[in-house]
């Protein structure tokens, strides 16, 4: 007589599969870092723009430039082509105000999504679900080399920890974002980048977050990644002395002079140097695009250089930021991607952003607001 089986012996299968990548449904490899450098240099030109816009960022937010930059362009890149018309207006509105302003191009390649959605130019550059990575990172890299080469210095955010490999050369700052920048992955990362970089205040607009991620990757670190030629690799770095604090908002906006003063107390309280870019856009906007510019006038007197206090000589403790940032398209608004339906030129398929007129017209302002000021302090 058969006797039952043990509820144990239920769940021990006579022939056990694979126990790894089960959920996985394929694997493909790309092309390598130094492939793909090899298949798109950077040119002499791009070179120069990179090397330039760096030094002049860091010495921005070390104190030695007494100029301010702005980070501006599309919440995310999906057509090249109206990117390169957008750079090629941005130089020259960067050719107007380099005197006071350093432009720089926002080319987000990588968009993190709070649940699914689209991830990026680099994730799915058919904007279809093809999901052609390869073709994507082809993309992007040509892109950034031909922006640089127009002069034009790009910004990006730094998501997937392989894919700075593949066109840092060609980025000269860098933003974590707020899902991230709490992340230890993240925080390692920044660590190594090449580029002055950012670290975004969480959702919530707690500041503790960003605080301890530029702590963090102020050091060295060691951690698993990937090498010019695609192997993985122990990474080891040097630690980053570039990092900065952006401020987004979160349940209510931080853009104020109270915001700004608590900022400079945190950063104070943990030793590192007051260096705000203010986000414009997302909680300090209310998520409405259009109110960008008004933001953006409203931190314009924080920018400015403090005068010393008449009575005593000493430096003002007016808080001060060294940047902002701007969603900006050739159109204002956003559209929802559509099966089967091109999305309209120059209209983001992301966040909402504003038009290039409002664009144009708001970093004129905040120019002339900045050379004025500049000018007065020349003559005493």
């Amino acid at each position: 007589m058969r006797s039952t089986p043990a509820p144990d012996d239920l769940n021990r299968p006579e022939h056990p599969g694979p126990l790894e990548d089960t959920r996985v449904e394929s694997f493909t490899r790309v092309v390598t870092p130094a492939q793909l450098h090899a298949e798109i240099p950077a040119g002499a030109s791009a070179h120069a723009t990179v090397a330039q816009s760096r030094a002049a960022l860091r010495a921005i937010l070390h104190g030695a430039d007494g100029r301010r930059f702005v980070v501006v362009g599309p919440c995310s890149v999906h057509d090249p082509d109206a990117a390169l018309e957008y750079a090629d207006r941005l130089r020259a509105l960067a050719a107007e105000v380099g005197d006071t302003l350093v432009l720089v191009m926002r080319v987000y390649f990588e968009k993190p999504r709070t649940t699914v959605g689209w991830k990026g130019l680099v994730n799915d550059p058919g904007l279809d679900g093809s999901f052609d990575v390869e073709r994507g990172l082809r993309l992007a890299r040509s892109l950034l080399a031909q922006i640089n080469a127009m002069g034009v210095p790009a910004g990006t955010e730094a998501l997937d920890p392989v894919i700075p490999q593949y066109f840092s050369d060609l980025v000269s700052w860098y933003a974590i974002g707020a899902r991230t920048t709490e992340s230890q992955t993240h925080r390692e990362m920044a660590s190594g980048l090449s580029a002055p970089v950012g670290f975004k205040n969480g959702t919530d607009g707690g500041l503790d977050v960003a605080v301890n991620a530029w702590l963090a990757a102020l050091g060295p670190h060691a951690f698993l990644g990937i090498d010019a030629d695609g192997e993985v690799s122990v990474v080891r770095t040097r630690g980053n002395p570039d990092g900065h604090v952006i401020l987004r908002g979160g349940r209510q906006a931080n853009y104020d002079a109270g915001s700004l003063a608590a900022a400079a107390r945190s950063l104070g309280s943990a030793g590192l140097p007051v260096r705000l870019v203010v986000d414009c856009s997302h909680g300090n906007s209310g998520k409405d695009p259009a109110r960008q510019p008004e933001v953006l006038a409203a931190i314009v007197p924080f920018m400015r250089a403090a005068p010393p206090d008449l009575a005593t000589g000493a430096a003002a403790a007016r808080p001060q930021v060294q940047g902002a940032m701007l969603e900006s398209n050739l159109l204002p608004g956003a559209q929802k991607l559509v099966p089967g339906v091109r999305p309209q030129r120059g209209v983001s398929v992301t966040d909402a952003c504003i038009g290039w007129p409002e664009t144009h017209a708001s970093i004129l302002r905040m120019a002339d607001v900045l050379r004025a000021d500049a000018q007065r302090a020349a003559r005493g």
